[in-house]
């Protein structure tokens, strides 16, 4: 029950494949946390269709809406304000939650705060880490992103790396569909490599020379289809495991070593991963091992958090909250919205 002082955060997520909403109170403890998910859905087409991903939304939200606020015990009387994703993401996705958190705010003359997707990936560090405060830098690596951030205070980020072709998560897809594991990749892999050996086959890591932070994995997915296509024209049997493992293995060694190397360059002790791949077991293990040596504080959110949902959005939009950001009913999706801007 929301005492006098307490912020209640009711969140809502919709920027690709999951209908999420939650309640969150003071920006770390969760009432709440409902995640409608498309996957299954999608599977058979190998990636998620926007159109269908917009549609199924439509069906979900006000029932995703309506559980959390029954989950957290809580009626909108209580709600302090609404957060609600409205950038980057699927323009269609995004437009169904941004349009349902528009209009109970208009209904009820709740707050209206627009969450940049990112951040809350960022955010949702807050949630189980308790002591974790800015500044530190975070690795945000998912499906359509992969960022290095300097989080220097709350709602404030500097990107002092990013993706120049393909996002890791995205490789992840990528190279699961050529091995034949299918959709999503990420779990597939994860699952599989612990069967394979990562020194099996020598795959790249690649530098990008003007700038030390910065992330390219488009070779990496080549050398993976050369090595394949090889493999077939000499008639060799493929190892998948052993595939996927050192496959695996090159994208962690890369995005482990980037990030360390950043916490240091900045004199940060604290390091924080987020969005989908930081569920990876393996990453988080190389990420611990790398941190403790290293002397540095390592944080990551449970895995449910990792994936998208609500619950971070309203970590984030509660900090937002209090620094007094607010959003007209004029707000609008931004697919492709940078992190910082407003």
């Amino acid at each position: 029950m929301k005492m006098k002082d307490d912020v209640l955060i009711l969140a809502i997520e919709s920027s690709c494949d999951e209908t999420a909403a939650s309640v969150v109170k003071n920006g770390r403890e969760v009432l709440s946390n409902v995640i409608y998910s498309q996957i299954a859905l999608h599977t058979e087409y190998g990636g998620v269709v926007p159109e269908i991903a917009s549609r199924k939304h439509i069906e979900k939200i006000n029932q995703v809406i309506e559980q959390a606020l029954k989950d957290a015990s809580v009626t909108l009387q209580d709600i302090t304000a609404i957060a609600v994703t409205y950038g980057p993401g699927l323009v269609g996705a995004l437009l169904v939650g941004v349009s349902a958190a528009k209009a109970i705010s208009f209904a009820t003359g709740i707050p209206l705060v627009g969450v940049h997707h990112i951040e809350g990936h960022i955010s949702a560090n807050y949630i189980e880490n308790k002591d974790l405060e800015p500044p530190f830098v975070c690795l945000v690596a998912s499906g359509g992103h992969s960022h290095l951030v300097v989080v220097k205070d709350y709602g404030e980020y500097e990107i002092i790396g990013r993706t120049r072709d393909d996002a890791a998560g995205e490789a992840f897809d990528k190279v699961a569909r050529a091995i034949g594991l299918g959709y999503p990749g990420g779990p597939k892999i994860d699952k599989l490599s612990k069967e394979g050996n990562p020194n099996a086959i020598e795959f790249p890591r690649a530098r990008v020379a003007d700038n030390a932070y910065d992330f390219s994995f488009s070779g990496l997915k080549s050398a993976v289809l050369n090595y394949l296509n090889g493999c077939q024209m000499k008639g060799e049997p493929v190892c998948q495991a052993d595939v996927a493992a050192s496959f695996q293995k090159a994208v962690t060694d890369v995005l482990v070593e980037h990030s360390v190397n950043a916490a240091k360059a900045y004199g940060f002790k604290k390091l924080a991963i987020a969005g989908g791949v930081a569920s990876n077991s393996s990453l988080r293990a190389a990420f611990e091992k790398k941190c403790e040596a290293e002397g540095i504080s390592f944080y990551h959110p449970s895995p449910v958090f990792c994936t998208d949902n609500a619950a971070m959005i309203g970590a984030a939009g509660y900090y937002d909250y209090l620094k007094g950001i607010r959003s007209d009913l004029d707000l609008n999706a931004i697919p492709n919205l940078k992190l910082g801007e407003r």
